[in-house]
C-alpha cells in the first residue's frame, strides 16, 4: 500500500482553467479516486442546526462500484451532492486524484462536473423541451462555446449516438421526455452523464422512480459501465437488492458510517 497516494496528506488546490484539462497536474495513477476526511455537514431549521453528517472518513477506489445506502435522512444523498461539489462541507475535506476540490471556487467546481464527474438523479432533470438527443448533448453545449460546439458538433453527435444506443434507446431520438417511459427517461440520464467521459460517475437512487424489471434493466446497464469501461461509480440506493450488485457498500447510520 506504501504506492498508494494518500488524499489526507495536504495537497496543492486542483486548478482548473477553461480551454485545457481540469487537471493542471496530477499525481502517478493514485489507487484511491476519491476520498472525505472528516466530513461534517448541517442544515438550518429556524433558530436550530440539524446535523447530518458527523465526521465522515470514506476511500473510493479507482474502478470499483461503491453503494452507500441506510434510512430516509440518514444523509446519503448530502454526501452524494458534497462529494460531487454540489454543496459544501460545514467542515471536513473532499479529495479527487489525491486533490482537495471542496474549497475550489464556484466556477472551477462546475467545470470539474462537467469535464470529469457524470451525475444521474432519482427525478432525471432532463429539459422537458429538448428531445432525448438534445438532452444527451446538454453537457458538450454548456461545456463549449458556440463556435467549438458547431466545429465539434459531428462528434459530439456521433458519441451521443453511441451511447443511446448502447443505453438502448436509439430509437428515441426524437422524442421528448414526456413521450418516454420512466426507464426511458433514466437511460437518456445515463446517456448524458457519460457524454464527457467522465472518470466518476455519482448516482442518487438511479431505480428510485422504476419498477423492480426495469430497475434491473438500468442496474446491468451500470455493472456493464463498471466492468467494461473500469469506470468508477459512487451509488445512494436504499433498496438492498440493489446495493447487493455494488463491490462494497457502506452504510450510513445518524450521520456516520458504520461498517465498510
Amino acid at each position: 500500500m506504501s504506492s498508494v497516494t494518500d488524499p489526507r496528506q495536504p495537497r496543492p488546490a486542483l486548478r482548473i482553467s477553461e480551454g485545457t484539462s481540469a487537471l493542471a497536474t496530477k499525481p502517478v495513477s493514485p489507487k484511491i479516486k476519491m476520498a472525505t476526511r472528516q466530513l461534517y455537514k448541517s442544515y438550518q431549521k429556524g433558530s436550530f442546526g440539524i446535523p447530518v453528517l458527523q465526521g465522515i472518513d470514506l476511500e473510493i477506489y479507482e474502478g470499483e462500484f461503491l453503494a452507500i445506502v441506510g434510512s430516509s435522512g440518514c444523509g446519503k444523498s448530502t454526501l452524494l451532492h458534497l462529494l460531487g461539489t454540489l454543496d459544501r462541507p460545514d467542515a471536513g475535506e473532499v479529495h479527487f486524484d489525491g486533490y482537495r476540490i471542496d474549497n475550489l471556487p464556484s466556477a472551477s467546481r462546475d467545470l470539474l462536473r462537467n469535464k470529469h464527474f457524470g451525475m444521474i438523479f432519482q427525478f432525471y432533470h432532463l429539459l422537458p423541451e429538448l428531445t432525448a438527443m438534445e438532452n444527451v448533448l446538454a453537457p458538450a453545449l454548456i461545456a463549449e462555446s458556440t463556435l467549438s460546439y458547431w466545429l465539434r458538433r459531428g462528434e459530439h453527435h456521433r458519441r451521443a449516438v453511441e451511447l443511446m444506443e448502447l443505453v438502448g434507446i436509439s430509437h428515441r431520438v426524437k422524442h421528448k421526455p414526456r413521450e418516454l417511459s420512466g426507464g426511458e427517461m433514466q437511460r437518456a440520464a445515463i446517456a448524458r452523464a457519460l457524454l464527457n467521459k467522465p472518470r466518476v460517475l455519482l448516482a442518487d437512487e438511479p431505480t428510485g422512480n422504476l419498477d423492480r424489471s426495469t430497475g434491473k434493466q438500468i442496474m446491468k446497464i451500470l455493472g456493464e459501465l463498471n466492468q467494461r469501461e473500469k469506470l468508477t461509480i459512487v451509488m445512494v440506493t436504499h433498496d438492498p437488492w440493489i446495493a447487493e450488485q455494488a463491490d462494497r457498500t457502506v452504510r450510513l447510520v445518524e450521520g456516520r458510517i458504520q461498517g465498510v
